[in-house]
């Protein structure tokens, strides 16, 4: 899943987003109006952090901008102002979902969950595939029971490829959404991961490589 925060409060935003790709995401940053719409312009994301109280280009204005030219992508709002006529006005600007400040850094990992789910084709919350099971929530794996420990970006590829449903990912699909902005289009971080992943779920293997295409799961 991949994840833009918006946030002019440098550290804050920077904490959100390392805390985020904790949680195996995928995250871009901006830290102001005129830097999330350019990112926007040029990259998908399936869930936008928006803080509501942006200088210049206000977060109600990405926010109407967004609603109006990426309906796939979800928005959730984040603010000070946490009454209820502000939450009915931030959501009535286009927002998916209203979170007020201080906030839980637990529930907020929560929210961007359910909003990515809603932003897909509807998936359960926990994915399986033959005698694998992954739940995004848990960050946890099993192939046939056993438990497999994967590091973060081996998760967030299997996530990516159970998701797709049997259908082939290409290379810059699975680097896009399990990477950042910052990533090597050229790089061979993919291949390994792959690789490494092919042998911790074990035998037989699940995941097929589609020459000249990409990557599925059997």
């Amino acid at each position: 899943m991949r994840v833009l925060v918006v946030e002019d409060e440098q550290l804050l935003a920077d904490a959100v987003a390392e805390g985020l790709r904790r949680e195996s995401f995928a995250v871009d940053v901006a830290y102001d109006g005129d830097g999330a719409l350019q990112r926007l312009g040029v990259n998908e994301y399936d869930v936008l952090v928006l803080d509501r109280d942006l200088p210049e280009v206000g977060g109600d204005d990405v926010c109407r901008w967004v609603s109006a030219e990426l309906p796939e992508t979800r928005i959730l709002m984040l603010t000070a102002a946490s009454a209820v006529l502000d939450r009915v006005d931030g959501l009535s600007l286009g927002a998916d979902d209203y979170l007020g400040k201080p906030f839980a850094f637990a529930e907020l990992v929560a929210r961007v969950r359910a909003l990515g789910r809603r932003a897909r084709a509807a998936t359960p919350p926990v994915l399986e595939r033959g005698d694998l099971r992954l739940d995004p929530n848990r960050r946890e794996v099993f192939r046939a029971g056993h438990y497999v420990a994967l590091t973060r970006k081996e998760f967030a590829v299997l996530e990516e490829l159970l998701r797709a449903g049997g259908g082939v990912l290409s290379a810059e699909q699975l680097l896009e959404r399990a990477w950042d902005e910052h990533i090597d289009p050229f790089t061979n971080v993919l291949r390994v991961t792959v690789m490494t992943l092919r042998r911790k779920l074990g035998d037989p293997p699940v995941i097929e490589t589609v020459a000249g295409v990409g990557y599925q799961i059997r």
